[in-house]
């Protein structure tokens, strides 16, 4: 049952109340309350209220659990709620653990909690900043201190840490914790004398002086982990019999003949790791012959892999862990020596659930100690992603890992979460998920166990398992499965999470799953746009990753018409100009750039395009992007301007910003650049070469050339959008001998007849029917030109005549590619509406429905169905045939262009006219039956 509490306002109460921070108190206890609604074993019961409830009169131990699902923020500004709540909130059993590892705890941070740190029992932290900053908490009764990220840990630092913690119990400090020495651990040694559990990872060296002083000041230790070492002294740690438990895994120099024999003849240990070490078949069946040992972990040696054949040993009273061993199986026979109660099957899960006998607690530390190095061992193999191991993997490996994140310990569960996100990526670079992998977890119940587990209130919990839910959501399957366990929603609150991580995370999982257009809804519905663009405000500055992920969520859902108009309408607009505006990650600009592109992309459907425009800052900041060192960021900043430049406004407001000098600069240095960015580039001049200043602004600072080098490209995008722009530029006589003269016409009569792109084919021929419709080219030419040579010593009439018959002939040829001859003779002959529509059928481009002209160009074809060219009349004929199709997405406007330009006696006289070709007369009585068309429709 779901917990519904409805309330307007706190009542008054005996206490004084401070109702400023009283709303997001509750709002945040009423969201945890949901979080933890489906965790039965948080203990707490859930039920259904239609009265208000006044949270100042709930019992205290009520308020106590409440707040215990709280991190440690929350529960700070619970306290300001009223007296009664303060000092709940500061009550002991609420901070007896803290987590800080998502935060830069500093020595201010740490001064203010610590009047709350006073019973600390355990802490973690990140960092080397953190570690010299925890002494300011104050927490002298500390007994479990946990340190990830400590590659800048100091000897100095580590020292001053265990003189001030002397009631330290278990110490864990990785990875990589190159600056720590001997000296170090000595020091350790003295000052925490009740030591019991100590885990270091990625040292040089460990002498035999540090061992031994772990031996002789902490007679308690039973667990040491010398993990990722480069040198570690085994006949030091022969002599330490007080040890159970020893992992010296990854360790790159242990001298393994001598470390086998010494260890089975005098330590008492009950659980060795030697994973990922060059440990032989030999040495392993030397050590499993210790009476004592019953657990031997031996993950990923490749020596004892290739020759696993020749170990030896009683698999009834031992567990040998390694990838040719059946590990589910290892794990029941571990659970079975920890609990064998009535009608007990001994499974693994069955142990994990039930209720301990009176056993030595060694036995129960035997199947804590196998999940935690377990879950280490896996994770740093699929950090690694060794080649060959996808058999592994499928068959026993992801089963190994979803048995891990339903361990109790909060360690195992936050890395086997990280070890399935890792294993399933094998190109981090492209984010490559292996399908197979992914479905195996899907279909082993995987989904499920890391919803339930994103649900915690431990907010490292909560952080991998959606870091895992986003990686896997990248397969299209596993991301349906998401969503149909209800994944969107839990993603959408945790993306609300002021902890960096878990929201960083949350939001890479709306990304991924937002590239499935089925799931873009069920996003705006759960309230996950919102949630993002409140991300995207909260951190203008640091938080890149959150800042990325947030802005790629967006892009994607701005794509879908809908979802951008509640981008809009939740702020979006504002935050990711903002975003682009000052943000210096390439990352977020990249996204944001794109982002903007999509928003801008749906043309007259809504107004986010102008609304982009108007945005202060919007256009100027993309132009800049544009000279980005980064070519994602070049790339769609490119695309963004495009986009916007559809809109009339926008298009000169880009000029007016810098944006024809910085688009031509981008067109001239892209030619080595991917075909994304020479698309976009192309594209951006195209759409400001609409207006005839901007096309004549490209001209003078020198767009024709790369554009007539894009033309040459040999991907059809880049070539289709550079003939647009080149289509335009013709326009303009100066542009049209720019073109010339650069050699453009080759290129362009290529295009012509040789693209495979129907759109290119057709704006080339008219971007050459432009620069040679007979007596108007020559006299503009007339008036820009002054000298006689055109170019490279061809004179102006031999050059210009050369040229135009060239053009002509590839024109020609063309139309009548699109030109069926029977239909024609068939519709010339009988004039009956099906002919008709058979040829227009026949001769229509699709796309060139979404094309847009002016009443200049419109009229400019007018003036040539009564040129004396036949090719150029049919060539006209043909355009204003493509512009006019009924369903086109400009069809309307350009009729009533033509209706404005008096055209119906101009095409009235092209289709009567004997000596027209046969193709300008039967295109000519189509457009006018458009015309008649779109009057009919009008009168409707």
């Amino acid at each position: 049952m779901i917990r519904r509490v409805r309330r307007k306002g706190l009542q008054a109460s005996k206490d004084s109340t401070n109702t400023k921070n009283a709303p997001a108190v509750i709002s945040c206890l009423e969201k945890t309350s949901a979080f933890a609604s489906n965790e039965e074993e948080e203990g707490v019961i859930y039920y259904e209220s239609k009265h208000e409830v006044d949270w100042t009169c709930l019992p205290d131990d009520t308020l106590v659990g409440l707040f215990s699902l709280l991190n440690y923020r929350d529960r700070a500004s619970v306290a300001s709620v009223c007296r009664t709540w303060h000092c709940l909130a500061y009550s002991s059993s609420l901070w007896n653990s803290l987590d800080l590892r998502a935060h830069s705890l500093d020595w201010d941070m740490a001064s203010s909690l610590a009047g709350r740190c006073a019973k600390l029992q355990r802490l973690k932290f990140r960092g080397a900043a953190a570690a010299n900053a925890i002494v300011s908490l104050k927490t002298r009764e500390l007994k479990d201190l946990s340190g990830d990220g400590c590659r800048d840990l100091t000897d100095a630092a580590l020292c001053m840490l265990a003189a001030r913690h002397e009631a330290l119990d278990t110490l864990q400090l990785g990875p990589d914790c190159e600056k720590i020495t001997s000296e170090a651990i000595k020091m350790v040694a003295i000052c925490c004398s009740n030591l019991r559990c100590l885990r270091l990872s990625g040292l040089r060296d460990v002498d035999s002086e540090a061992i031994l002083a772990l031996l002789k000041h902490c007679p308690n230790l039973t667990e040491l982990g010398l993990i990722d070492c480069g040198v570690v002294d085994e006949i030091a740690l022969s002599t330490a019999t007080s040890l159970r438990f020893l992992s010296v895994a990854g360790s790159r120099i242990i001298l393994w003949s001598s470390a086998a024999y010494l260890w089975s003849k005098t330590l008492n240990l009950v659980a060795l790791d030697v994973s990922r070490t060059e440990i032989t078949p030999n040495d392993v069946t030397c050590l499993l012959t210790s009476s004592k040992l019953r657990i031997l972990c031996a993950l990923n040696c490749p020596i004892l892999e290739d020759a696993s054949d020749s170990v030896v040993y009683h698999c009834k009273d031992k567990v040998l862990l390694a990838r040719f061993t059946d590990l589910i199986k290892g794990m029941t026979a571990i659970s079975s020596w920890s609990y064998q109660g009535p009608g007990s099957n001994g499974t693994f899960l069955e142990w994990r659930g039930g209720k301990i006998g009176q056993q030595e607690n060694i036995s129960m530390d035997l199947a804590g100690w196998t999940e935690w190095v377990l879950s280490h061992g896996l994770l740093r193999i699929a950090e690694t992603n060794t080649p060959g191991l996808d058999s592994f993997w499928l068959k026993q490996g992801t089963a190994v890992m979803l048995s891990l994140i339903k361990s109790k310990q909060e360690d195992v569960q936050e890395r086997g979460a990280t070890a399935l996100a890792t294993f399933v990526v094998v190109d981090d670079e492209n984010a490559t998920v292996d399908p197979a992998r992914a479905e195996t977890v899907m279909h082993g119940g995987g989904i499920h166990l890391l919803l339930h587990l994103a649900k915690s209130c431990r907010e490292g919990v909560q952080s991998e398992a959606a870091k895992a839910i986003a990686n896997l959501s990248v397969n299209a399957e596993v991301a349906k499965a998401v969503a149909m366990e209800g994944g969107i929603s839990i993603l959408a609150s945790l993306a609300r999470s002021p902890n960096r991580w878990v929201a960083e995370e949350a939001a890479g999982g709306l990304w991924n799953l937002s590239v499935g257009e089925e799931h873009k809804g069920a996003i705006a519905e759960a309230g996950a746009i919102e949630a993002l663009v409140e991300l995207a405000l909260k951190w203008p500055s640091g938080g890149e990753g959150v800042l990325e992920r947030a802005a790629g969520a967006l892009a994607n859902l701005a794509a879908d018409d809908k979802c951008s108009m509640n981008v809009a309408t939740a702020g979006g607009v504002h935050a990711l100009v903002r975003l682009a505006r000052f943000c210096k990650h390439e990352g977020v600009q990249e996204q944001a750039a794109r982002a903007l592109a999509n928003l801008a992309a749906h043309g007259d459907s809504n107004g986010n395009n102008a609304a982009v425009g108007r945005e202060a800052g919007a256009l100027e900041a993309l132009v800049q992007l544009t000279c980005s060192n980064h070519e994602g960021v070049r790339q769609e900043a490119a695309g963004a301007l495009w986009n916007l430049s559809f809109d009339d406004r926008n298009r000169e407001a880009i000029a007016a910003a810098g944006g024809v000098e910085a688009l031509v600069a981008l067109a001239r240095s892209c030619s080595n650049g991917s075909q994304g960015l020479q698309e976009r580039a192309a594209g951006a001049l195209w759409g400001l070469s609409v207006s005839e200043a901007n096309s004549i602004a490209i001209g003078l600072v020198g767009g024709v050339a790369p554009l007539i080098a894009l033309a040459q490209s040999d991907a059809e995008d880049v070539h289709e959008t550079a003939a647009g722009a080149l289509w335009n530029l013709a326009f303009n006589p100066g542009n049209a001998l720019r073109i010339v003269e650069e050699e453009g016409v080759p290129a362009l009569v290529c295009l012509c007849s040789s693209s495979h792109s129907k759109m290119a084919r057709f704006m080339a021929a008219l971007a050459l029917a432009y620069m040679f419709d007979g007596s108007y080219f020559i006299c503009r030419m007339d008036e820009v030109a002054t000298g006689t040579v055109i170019c490279d010593g061809i004179s102006k009439t031999g050059g210009l005549d050369g040229a135009r018959r060239m053009a002509m002939r590839h024109i020609e040829a063309f139309v009548q590619a699109f030109s069926d001859q029977q239909a024609l003779s068939v519709a010339a002959a009988l004039w009956a509406p099906t002919a008709l529509q058979q040829v227009a059928d026949s001769a229509r481009i699709q796309e060139a429905g979404h094309l847009r002209c002016s009443g200049a160009e419109v009229g400019r074809f007018v003036m040539m169905l009564r040129n004396g060219s036949p090719v150029l009349r049919a060539c006209a004929a043909f355009a204003l045939l493509q512009f006019t199709m009924p369903g086109g997405r400009h069809a309307v406007h350009h009729v009533s262009l033509l209706q404005k330009n008096g055209a119906g006696r101009v095409l009235r006289a092209a289709a009567a006219a004997t000596t027209a070709p046969l193709q300008a007369k039967v295109f000519a009585r189509i457009v006018l039956r458009n015309l008649e068309h779109c009057q009919t429709e009008g009168l409707k």
